[in-house]
């Protein structure tokens, strides 16, 4: 338990609360413009592929304000990003891949003569067949990557002799990220070929990569600053990286200050998405429900070019078994191109799309032998001492499942409810009740394992303040704050003593990406090895003043405390910076454990698993598809938690977040590729009215049994995939309302919005 005097485990406010509260919270926007700003705007390709011979930019130069116009021509480094499959221009070179895709830039006096121009300039386009449903690019064999297979088991004998099998598909739409702030760069030219990067970006590393590999000079002439950003969720872990290429490029061109802010409508059409998924299985099962044998195909629509789908779509695979044993399995997953945006990173970066697949087999299972879903889950939980080995030959060691959902059993009095909602259908014939419980299980860390690792500074004032810097990025998920609350408890001081500033490429170098829920993992830990560094060289000089080992030194409540002594921490620096010990410290940390082969996918991919489970009720009318979310019990696993407070409201955003993905965020894109949900008018996020009235969230007590950080665990992504049980329960409830429970599968695209429920209940076609 902590004491009083810890900060570690107590609910202290964001470090930003009150700034943002206050409107005094800077994001890039707010920044003072350097004079002689200038302002770009994107030039989209109308047409969803063709062949690109040029563009007419002579209306566009005659307008008022403007300065340049920037195209692939101008592009004095590689013309292709420097993204990982090196597969995406910079700006489009002799074809046009997605409606949206930028052509080049128009650089004016303001931003509003910059938008106007870039929409008077004429592409010369003439256009191609586009591929863009997972359908087609499958038939087509188009893919930005090859496909992969992970087996195990004998599947096929499995089916083939189970006493029950299902056939099923079902389709599961994209998410655009709705950051608060959108895409925004601003690119300072310096003095000696040196760039100063503003970006909002949860990768600054890359971006300074990105930057220096466009403009064809070397990285350390490149930094890349981020204090804080106004949302991210993995759209602005690749993508905002283009952003600062292409502000850099019309710096570059016009020599000036340029400052690149998409609006709303630009960001919906030129940025990526959630990947879509297609799905088709064959499941084997016995008289419980328990899974004897699985083929399971994934379909991702990739959009135009790489980008992140490779360690998307493989972390689907990981995910596909979400919290149960797999014996005889093969998953196949296909990573298809089509001509829509790239897709991108996304919060739970493919878990979500893993996950709901094997939670809807086996909420089909369920209905299939009439047995409640939950006891059929139960029946196919991992085991603790066998049936303990996941599909990709990672040994799950730390399961509290078995003890986790009972509890949620009981405190959401499930048994009592399923009882009532069944009473309620049997009396409604319009309003149809369902309750659904799903459990979570989510790898944590970066598949990628080079990713794994971090570094900090910590700075000690001769007043005693303190300053850290680390290579993770502030986008409203309170990062800073626990990293704070670490270094604080380290050495002993108020949390009020540290300040931790904006990330920056020339601080903390070759930071990875905020991103895969790690960021308190790594750089939590990184920045206390650095604090630990620079208590232990207080520690030896007090040691050397009283005569005593280093290891009878305690720092707490602001003080340094010997045997002999107990002394003010503030003093304790003065004194030491007069005896010339060094009073700051860099700290690295990299992730044990992990190892695993990316072409079989097998091995060891995460350091631990979080786990939760949530309860969920629904009403659905059965007229309209209107539907509304009861209540919503969670029970969930962060480890013994540096900060509640935060780690609650995480999961409550991520609970939500994920509500809305799966039902009413729907994308759509007409047959031309165009994107027709490109606006908050068209596009739905869930609103305040959609937070059910009941909404309770509890944290599992016991530690993280890794050596992690304070024995905490990630929290950022893993609640995300508790909002299945909405979709579950939906199902439950298009069941109910079609009375036949125990003979046909309920077919349920997500989002499950009021059109698609309609078709589900079988009043649409």
């Amino acid at each position: 338990m902590s004491t009083p005097q810890h900060t570690m485990g107590q609910s202290h406010p964001h470090e930003s609360a009150h700034a943002q509260v206050a409107g005094s919270a800077h994001y890039i926007d707010d920044l003072p413009e350097v004079k002689g700003t200038l302002h770009a705007a994107p030039i989209l390709s109308p047409v969803a592929h063709g062949r690109l011979h040029g563009v007419d930019c002579t209306a566009a130069l005659q307008m008022p304000g403007v300065r340049a116009v920037v195209l692939a021509e101008d592009v004095p480094g590689d013309k292709l990003l420097a993204a990982f499959a090196h597969d995406e221009p910079v700006f489009a070179l002799d074809a046009v891949h997605h409606v949206g895709q930028v052509m080049g830039l128009v650089v004016a006096d303001t931003a509003l003569q910059a938008r106007r121009a870039a929409r008077a300039v004429r592409p010369d386009i003439t256009p191609l067949p586009a591929i863009l449903t997972i359908e087609q690019a499958l038939a087509a064999h188009s893919r930005v990557l090859p496909p992969v297979t992970v087996r195990r088991g004998q599947p096929e004998a499995a089916l083939a002799s189970a006493p029950h099998r299902l056939q099923g598909t079902l389709e599961v739409g994209g998410q655009e990220h709705f950051y608060l702030e959108g895409q925004i760069a601003y690119a300072l030219p310096l003095e000696q070929g040196q760039w100063h990067i503003h970006a909002s970006t949860q990768h600054p590393g890359e971006v300074q990569h990105w930057v220096a590999h466009a403009l064809g000079i070397a990285s350390h002439a490149v930094r890349v600053e981020c204090r804080r950003m106004g949302g991210g969720f993995g759209g602005k872990e690749t993508q905002a990286g283009h952003l600062a290429v292409w502000a850099a490029l019309a710096a570059h061109q016009t020599g000036q200050p340029v400052k690149l802010r998409l609006d709303r409508d630009d960001d919906f059409v030129v940025t990526g998405k959630r990947h879509p998924f297609a799905y088709r299985w064959d499941v084997g099962f016995d008289d419980t429900g328990r899974i004897l044998g699985l083929q399971l195909h994934m379909a991702a629509n990739c959009g135009f070019s790489a980008d992140l789908s490779g360690p998307v779509c493989d972390r689907a695979v990981f995910h596909a078994d979400n919290a149960y044993f797999l014996e005889n399995v093969v998953i196949e997953s296909h990573r298809c191109r089509t001509h829509l945006q790239s897709h991108t990173a996304f919060r739970g970066f493919g878990g979500p799309q893993g996950v709901i697949a094997i939670e809807t087999i086996l909420g089909d299972i369920a209905r299939a032998l009439g047995r409640d879903a939950l006891d059929v889950r139960l029946a196919n939980l991992y085991g603790t001492t066998e049936r303990n080995v996941t599909h990709y030959q990672m040994p799950v060691e730390d399961n509290i499942l078995h003890e986790l959902l009972p509890k949620l059993e009981l405190s959401a009095q499930y048994r009592r409810r399923q009882e009532a909602v069944f009473a309620w259908n049997a009396a409604s014939p319009v309003l149809k009740r369902g309750l659904a419980i799903t459990p979570v299980k989510f790898g944590i860390s970066f598949t990628a394992t080079l990713f794994n690792q971090a570094g900090a500074l910590v700075h000690v004032y001769t007043d005693g303040s303190v300053q850290v810097n680390h290579g993770g990025t502030e986008m409203g998920q309170g990062l800073h704050t626990k990293v704070a609350q670490i270094v604080a408890d380290e050495l002993g001081v108020p949390l009020a003593r540290v300040r931790v500033t904006a990330s920056d490429t020339s601080k903390v170098p070759n930071a990875s990406a905020t991103a895969a829920s790690s960021g308190t993992d790594l750089n939590g830990r990184a920045a206390q090895y650095a604090a630990r560094n620079v208590r232990d060289n207080l520690a030896s000089f007090v040691c050397g003043l009283d005569g005593c080992g280093a290891g009878a030194i305690r720092f707490e409540g602001g003080q340094v405390i010997s045997p002999k002594k107990a002394r003010r921490f503030d003093d304790v620096v003065k004194e030491a910076y007069a005896n010339r010990i060094q009073l700051w410290s860099d700290g690295f940390y990299r992730t044990p454990k992990i190892h695993y082969d990316k072409t079989t996918l097998t091995g060891r991919p995460f350091y631990y698993f979080a786990y939760g489970a949530a309860c969920t009720e629904v009403v659905l009318d059965t007229l309209t598809g209107e539907n509304r979310v009861l209540a919503v019990d969670i029970l969930h696993d962060v480890g013994h938690s540096i900060n509640p407070a935060i780690d609650i409201g995480q999961i409550e955003g991520g609970f939500v977040q994920g509500m809305g993905w799966l039902t009413t965020e729907q994308l759509v894109w007409n047959e031309q590729g165009q994107l027709a949900t490109h606006a908050p008018s068209t596009y739905k996020i869930p609103a305040t009215g959609d937070i059910p009235a009941h909404f309770t969230v509890e944290l599992w007590p016991e530690a993280n049994r890794e050596d992690n950080v304070g024995g905490s665990k990630a929290v950022g992504e893993p609640p995300f995939m508790l909002a299945i049980s909405v979709y579950e329960a939906l199902r439950n409830a298009v069941a109910a309302a079609r009375g036949d429970a125990g003979t046909e599968p309920v077919r349920l695209t997500a989002p499950a919005t009021a059109e698609n429920l309609l078709r589900a209940l079988g009043v649409l076609g």
